[in-house]
């Protein structure tokens, strides 16, 4: 028995082709197209040997487009296109797909059934919206507007669409709004008050709970009074358990947002460069992750997740971590929280073949599936755990506060290494107790000198001053500073 298979385009059915043969017995010969090849090889489906045959199509397999009354730009108000009748067609080129991942396709064939008829409608209606809301802003908006532009008509008729797309439009007004905000923003000075302590156990910085004030002779009073009192006093000092959660399952967007924020790569890069293939479509369709464009936010209950991790065992780096994962005893499982969206079409971004990194692979290919594969892991781990310290202090009046962590336990952090939970260890204080060696900082010091006057009180000496110059932003004009010496 022979069967065919069509694929999206010629890449995927190569990728198909290479999973499903497993690269054994697998033979290439040229179609009706040189860019259509075709594969062939032996396969079983549920117990019944049959010749396998994969090719592909280019292009879309079905188009829509308006009756022929409409489609002339003056036929009729914009807002009728809202009415106007479409029509399906299939134009000389085919086909426009998706591909799953390597266990995915085997499942599939292994257990086909019928299309779901509401996923294709559903395909259907947002195809016909997005006709009907570009076109009809699309005529609306050039004819609206292309007298406010000089253009030159003669050059060329199409320099005259001011083209609207349903998606893209949106989104830029929301960064113009922004962009206009920014502008309109006008800036306020203001001003704070921030101490130190040293011990021998280390130095905490503790920072004014008023935040900042807007008037800085209020907060010249304030500190004045501040200074004038030698001793601060502990008020609270509260320890608490700290947990850092894991990121939810991988979509797009987040895909987008983590390359561009730990690689530095642009969205475009990341999803398209030019006209050159994706770099995540690149490793979608050669099988090593899922499919890169989804909405997904989390794993439906079929999903194999431990199937996913077992595959990442013999990696050099991350596969001693998979191998914790898998372990009972060590705790380390959890179930990926809710990313709180499904598009019911495909599952979130994750690893689908395991790979210690292609020859063929650019830097870029290496980072981006890195990043599946680490998120994958850390969106199934532990939480990290920490314990936080938090100490206020009173001085004439005023509150103050410091804060300290110390991580107990890693845990997803081990492995996903593009985040951190940093924290700083500050001395260990108790209600009440009562601290005098208390540095004032009223603002970023701008100069700082050793003077020649030294200390007649102070030893083991000498112990000469220093002078400290502050920004005059942070501290007012013409202020006495001689508390600072």
């Amino acid at each position: 028995m022979r069967v065919l298979n069509v694929a999206e385009k010629p890449s995927v059915a190569k990728a198909v082709a290479n999973i499903l043969s497993r690269n054994q017995g697998l033979r290439m010969r040229e179609g009706r197209s040189r860019y259509n090849k075709l594969f062939e090889f032996n396969y079983s489906i549920r117990g019944q040997h049959c010749q396998m045959v994969v090719t592909s199509f280019i292009g879309h397999l079905m188009e829509l487009e308006f009756e022929d009354r409409f489609r002339k730009w003056h036929s009729c108000d914009p807002a009728h296109l809202y009415q106007a009748p479409v029509r399906k067609f299939v134009p000389e080129d085919f086909l426009m797909g998706d591909v799953g991942s390597f266990r995915e396709i085997h499942e599939s064939v292994q257990n086909l059934v019928r299309p779901n008829q509401l996923f294709a409608d559903a395909v259907d209606a947002r195809q016909e919206i997005d006709l009907r809301i570009g076109a009809s802003f699309t005529r609306f908006q050039t004819m609206l507007l292309r007298d406010a532009f000089v253009i030159d008509i003669a050059a060329d008729d199409r320099n005259l669409v001011l083209s609207y797309g349903p998606c893209q439009f949106p989104t830029l007004g929301f960064v113009v709004e922004r962009y206009w905000e920014v502008q309109s923003h006008e800036p306020e000075e203001f001003w704070t008050i921030n101490c130190s302590h040293k011990s021998d156990e280390g130095t905490a910085t503790f920072n004014w709970m008023r935040g900042h004030l807007f008037d800085y002779t209020y907060a010249v009073i304030i500190y004045e009074m501040c200074v004038q009192e030698p001793t601060a006093t502990v008020t609270k000092v509260r320890q608490q358990e700290k947990r850092k959660y894991p990121p939810h399952p991988l979509n797009t967007i987040e895909l987008e947002k983590r390359a561009s924020r730990y690689f530095h790569m642009s969205s475009e890069h990341t999803m398209k460069v030019a006209v050159n293939l994706h770099v995540a479509e690149d490793l979608y369709q050669a099988g090593f992750i899922s499919y890169p464009r989804t909405e997904t936010g989390y794993f439906s209950e079929r999903t194999d997740l431990h199937g996913i991790v077992s595959e990442q065992l013999g990696h050099p780096i991350w596969g001693s971590y998979a191998q914790l994962l898998l372990d009972p005893e060590a705790g380390l499982w959890r179930n990926p929280c809710n990313g709180g969206h499904d598009d019911k079409a495909h599952p979130p971004i994750h690893p689908t073949k395991f790979s210690a990194g292609e020859s063929q692979w650019s830097q870029d290919h290496h980072r981006l599936y890195e990043l599946v594969v680490h998120h994958f892991l850390a969106c199934i781990s532990q939480p990290a755990v920490g314990a936080e310290t938090t100490v206020e202090i009173d001085i004439a009046g005023e509150s103050f506060s410091s804060s300290g962590r110390v991580i107990i336990a890693k845990n997803y952090l081990d492995v996903y290494r593009f985040e951190s939970w940093g924290g700083s260890m500050i001395p260990t204080y108790v209600f009440g107790q009562q601290c005098r060696n208390v540095v004032w900082l009223p603002g970023s010091i701008s100069e700082a000198a050793v003077t020649t006057i030294s200390c007649n009180h102070c030893t083991p000496g000498p112990v000469y001053k220093i002078q400290l110059k502050f920004r005059r932003l942070e501290i007012p004009p013409n202020y006495n500073i001689d508390h600072l010496d």
